[in-house]
């Protein structure tokens, strides 16, 4: 009888049931450096000279309009092979005020994202500043700060440079900090510029630390165009970010684009070397196994074919505004770069 019950068992058909798929929530949270995004008018208190139809660069209103329509292009398309929408949350530099900010959000094909701002003027000589752009039906800011990096120079005078914009909020119903960075530049050689990107950094670490002081679970995400690679010091000695997840304490930043960057992956090339100054690096609690609160996916470079110069002296670098003192029509010197956040879907 037992022989002929595991017969019978052996024959039946088994029956698997179904299992539901899990399905994830992606947010795309992007950074771009857009390369002088001016208007055509002249501000006579910036030295924006250049960027004015009588300028240097005859920058023209057909010459702005172009660079709005392929801006917004790329901003449309970073992360959509994943997303397949344009990103909940972008980080800008190199604008020149809101009202470019209002041009581009409001620019095919863009408008229909229905793109918030927030920005606030900086006191840098060459009139550019930083923003931030987010989906209002993904978004909701509640607090927002600019704060001053106040640098002097060999002769003791301000040398007036860009703020760090701090924008606290809801991404859906989870409260995030972010903030916007474009530090000094290595004008006048990199060792002879590199205090006021100590100080830069030293700024950055003190906002991450007095949110952190009111909330030590507080999300945290800094973005940027740093003008330092992520194994500079300002990353490993100020900011102490980590590229590793098993280096990392309860109170480290994690930096994603360290390892790409030791790979030889970089966001724009000068004299035929890569650097990875864009990044964007962030608190240790995005690094989680709990699926019901959004996690750090992972992080990448924009770089599709048509960013990328095709030919002539700046083969394989990004293709850009102006070359060389020469308008080429392009869409910037950096590639963006962006991180993706998941959550389970209920």
């Amino acid at each position: 009888m037992r022989s002929r019950l595991l017969t019978l068992l052996l024959i039946l058909p088994v029956i698997i049931w179904p299992q539901k798929p899990n399905t994830y929530e992606i947010k795309t949270i992007a950074f771009y450096n857009v390369e002088n995004l001016f208007d055509t008018y002249n501000d006579s208190l910036t030295f924006d000279d250049d960027r004015t139809p009588d300028g240097k660069d005859q920058w023209s209103k057909t010459r702005y309009a172009r660079k709005l329509n392929k801006i917004s292009k790329v901003i449309s398309e970073i992360g959509r092979d994943v997303s397949k929408t344009a990103p909940d949350i972008i980080g800008l530099c190199e604008i020149e005020n809101k009202q470019v900010l209002v041009d581009l959000i409001n620019h095919e094909p863009l408008v229909q994202q229905e793109y918030g701002i927030i920005h606030f003027d900086s006191p840098d000589e060459r009139g550019i500043d930083v923003a931030l752009l987010y989906k209002k039906s993904v978004f909701i800011p509640d607090t927002f700060d600019s704060r001053r990096l106040l640098l002097t120079n060999s002769d003791g005078f301000r040398d007036y440079t860009r703020d760090q914009l701090v924008v606290g909020g809801y991404l859906d119903n989870e409260y995030f900090h972010f903030i916007v960075n474009h530090w000094p530049s290595r004008s006048g050689g990199e060792a002879r510029s590199r205090p006021n990107r100590i100080a830069a950094a030293q700024l950055n670490k003190r906002i991450i630390d007095s949110i952190q002081y009111i909330d030590r679970e507080a999300k945290i995400i800094s973005m940027g165009d740093f003008n330092d690679d992520p194994i500079n010091d300002s990353f490993q000695k100020i900011l102490k970010t980590k590229g590793k997840t098993k280096e990392l304490d309860s109170l480290n930043l994690y930096n994603p684009m360290e390892k790409m960057f030791r790979k030889g992956i970089g966001s724009l090339a000068y004299r035929d070397k890569w650097n990875l100054f864009d990044q964007l690096y962030f608190t240790q609690n995005l690094i989680s196994d709990k699926k019901e609160t959004y996690s750090f996916w992972k992080a990448n470079v924009f770089r599709p074919n048509y960013l990328i110069d095709s030919f002539g002296r700046y083969k394989g670098y990004p293709l850009r505004t102006y070359a060389g003192g020469s308008y080429v029509g392009g869409y910037s010197d950096h590639f963006p770069v962006y991180l993706y956040l998941l959550r389970k879907m209920n």
